[in-house]
């Protein structure tokens, strides 16, 4: 029987059961699509990303003998359809069975759901075989409960897979580190430079000019310094553990002008697109642990694994539970429009124009200058969550739908009216000076609240507070900022309100 098996672009897993044999009546094919470099305005870098690992993974299958059916973006036979792609070679390769992996984005699920109830010859999907959990196991997990509270999944998860536990007890006495995993960079200790991988995308670079498709953000060299094949990747994660683990944990959360990666992974691209997997990062990462005791302290080890095994299973799960209804929430009624600085990093907030500037640069920003840089000002300024989800969506390299839409909507836009947060991420410029340097050298005064010199964010904090307060008041984790905003001189208040709705109303002048 001729069969046909489908490969997304973020399914590049080499270690997937269906390539541990070759069949001469199988045949593997794998897309460049204007469906997909479309329907979104992606970073440059993350295309080129996308197509680099796409065609090196197409290369490693034909190496090993299997049949493939590459399109590139430019080629003549390429509709730019997934579904008349697939058509077109049903019907010219006489296939008799069609086959492909569960997605992960749920626009690509329903497509190929529909796609095989118009077929009529034999169809099979199969688990793409890469993250801890099936794709409703939360779901099912939270059955019957009021809320969906991560650290009860995370602690589930390390009792079922058998990370960090000494029987049924946590590894150290402690589930959760978070609070060793705050501190301030100021220079020391030194990091090491990151990996770097020279990959050489010129021939991607002009494909892409020349289908003309539209991309955000800089790309200024022909090298793209991400791993986009399985050996890179495996190098970054050992680079990773002999080199930044040591202290991760630590300064997980800090932010600093001379530092785009600190101690951080930049492993999330590879293993959003499946190159690796969570489990072989989460068992490289404590076997190396393991080994080093004497120089690594658990806090370190664990804050990475929260990250894998409790955040990103549990948002994968949580999309999957709330989809579709949950792209259109919009729980606090936000209707503005981004700045235009989001796409040029053109600001006088010099915390804004450094994450800014870094995402547009390297199409990557590490959790906190997501959710407390550049999502704590979309919802101080009141931004529609379709607005935010967009510029998330495309902006970074690593950012799939079912990873990206949980952590925008939900985690930094409180959109879903706490589902994922129990209240939302947001801070005046306070939070961002004790994690960053940012404010060293801004053009604002971080101490000043209603001055034109007053750090913007300090305005748009109480403003936002008492604006929101109908909806966000009898929030039992908002208590005490609202009994100090009940407390605050009236005419401090509307000073501040005023000064946060000429920010509002005029973003690109601050």
């Amino acid at each position: 029987m001729n069969t046909l098996r489908l490969i997304l672009g973020d399914q590049l897993n080499s270690q997937h059961s269906w390539f541990s044999e070759t069949n001469e009546n199988v045949t593997y094919c794998l897309f460049e699509m204007r469906q997909e470099t479309d329907y979104v305005t992606h970073h440059i870098q993350k295309v080129i990303g996308f197509f680099a690992a796409m065609r090196s993974f197409a290369e490693e299958l034909k190496s090993q003998g299997h049949n493939v059916i590459y399109f590139k973006i430019n080629d003549t036979n390429n509709t730019q359809s997934l579904v008349d792609n697939l058509s077109k070679l049903i019907k010219d390769h006489t296939i008799e069975s069609f086959e492909y992996q569960l997605p992960d984005e749920y626009r690509l699920d329903e497509q190929l759901t529909a796609f095989c109830k118009s077929l009529n010859i034999e169809t099979n999907t199969y688990d793409s075989e890469h993250f801890y959990t099936s794709r409703y196991e939360l779901k099912e997990f939270f059955e019957g409960k009021k809320t969906y509270l991560m650290e009860n999944f995370y602690r589930n998860m390390r009792k079922k897979h058998e990370v960090f536990m000494e029987g049924k007890q946590p590894e150290g006495g402690q589930w959760n580190y978070d609070k060793s995993n705050r501190k301030k960079w100021k220079g020391k200790p030194e990091i090491p430079h990151y990996k770097w991988f020279i990959n050489d995308v010129s021939e991607i670079v002009s494909d892409i000019e020349k289908a003309d498709i539209k991309t955000i953000g800089r790309f200024k060299t022909d090298t793209f310094s991400y791993p986009v094949d399985r050996e890179q990747s495996l190098e970054q994660l050992n680079y990773f553990c002999e080199h930044l683990l040591i202290r991760f944990g630590d300064y997980q959360d800090a932010m600093h002008t001379d530092q785009v990666y600190l101690f951080h992974s930049r492993i999330s691209f590879a293993m959003n697109i499946k190159l690796i997997s969570p489990k072989e990062v989460v068992n490289a990462v404590i076997d190396y642990y393991y080994d080093h005791k004497s120089e690594i302290d658990i806090s370190q080890v664990e804050g990475f694994v929260r990250q894998i095994i409790g955040w990103r299973e549990y948002m994968r799960g949580m999309y999957w539970t709330l989809m579709p209804d949950y792209k259109s929430e919009n729980h606090l009624k936000n209707t503005n429009k981004l700045p235009n600085f989001f796409w040029t990093g053109n600001t006088k907030m010099n915390c804004l124009k450094q994450s800014i500037n870094n995402s547009l640069d390297n199409a990557y920003a590490h959790h906190i200058q997501r959710l407390m840089i550049t999502g704590n000002y979309a919802l101080l300024t009141q931004i529609h969550p379709d607005e935010v989800d967009a510029w998330y969506l495309g902006i970074y390299a690593d950012a799939i739908e079912w990873v990206q839409l949980t952590n925008t909507r939900g985690m930094s836009q409180f959109a879903d009216a706490g589902k994922i947060a129990t209240k939302p991420y947001v801070s005046s410029g306070s939070y961002i000076d004790k994690m960053s340097n940012y404010c060293d050298k801004c053009h604002y005064n971080k101490k000043e609240k209603i001055t034109e010199n007053a750090c913007p964010f300090n305005s748009l904090y109480w403003n936002f507070l008492d604006d929101k307060r109908s909806i966000l008041g009898n929030n039992r984790r908002m208590a005490m900022m609202y009994s100090l905003l009940d407390k605050m001189d009236k005419s401090q208040l509307n000073n501040m309100k005023e000064r946060a709705a000429s920010i509002i109303e005029n973003p690109d002048e601050y």
